[in-house]
């Protein structure tokens, strides 16, 4: 049951515009020039946090089509009466919503590099931090989405619980040296571990 719910929801993140994630992520490397000027070095040193800020805030763009929809449809109901539990729902949430736009993240990260003229191993660094973070990215969207699944303004709602969450894997990710991504890595795990927990509680108190 798990791969047609992951195919389901990949099908459906790019055909409801998974492009508009990595379209914000390239936007704000592009600006960011602008903003603190063309000198290589001030922006070498910005580049990495730019990115992930980005990055953070591209993974919470779609965060309303995540859960909502499939409530409002009664998709969520129909899973629950076939036996799906609520946790391996919002697993396969997680991984079809990574998969949008996690690769798809990776790839802008070359082009948004040249514009913040990020080195080759500074590069490297972002790349693998990027790696590691993503999918606990996808995990907390998902989990916001439950959580706000309902309320007015759910889109801010997600964003004021996520982004305070999402700080430790930010700092650890922007750090790039090898015991700041151990310390990344950890925390990514954590997060995979327990939002779908947390997301599969909020599904159900949803539904009743």
């Amino acid at each position: 049951m798990m791969g047609p719910l992951i195919w389901r929801e990949v099908r459906r993140g790019f055909s409801g515009g998974a492009w508009l994630p990595i379209a914000f992520f390239l936007l704000v490397a592009t600006l960011i020039p602008f903003a603190v000027g063309p000198d290589a070095q001030i922006l070498s040193r910005v580049g990495a946090g730019a990115m992930w800020v980005a990055a953070l805030l591209a993974a919470l763009l779609p965060v309303e089509r995540l859960v909502q929809p499939d409530l409002d449809d009664g998709v969520i109901d129909q899973l629950a009466i076939r036996g799906v539990s609520d946790e391996v729902i919002a697993l396969a949430k997680t991984i079809g919503h990574w998969l949008t736009f996690g690769p798809l993240l990776l790839v802008a990260t070359f082009p948004a590099a040249a514009l913040l003229r990020t080195d080759g191993d500074a590069l490297q660094s972002i790349l693998i931090s990027l790696a590691i973070g993503t999918p606990a990215l996808a995990a907390l969207s998902v989990a916001v989405a439950a959580l706000t699944a309902g309320l007015p303004r759910a889109g801010a709602l997600a964003g004021l619980l996520m982004l305070p969450v999402a700080i430790p894997l930010l700092i650890f990710g922007v750090g790039g040296e090898p015991s700041a991504l151990k310390f990344e890595a950890a925390t990514a795990l954590l997060l995979l571990v327990g939002s779908p927990f947390v997301a599969g509680a909020a599904l159900r108190a949803a539904r009743s």
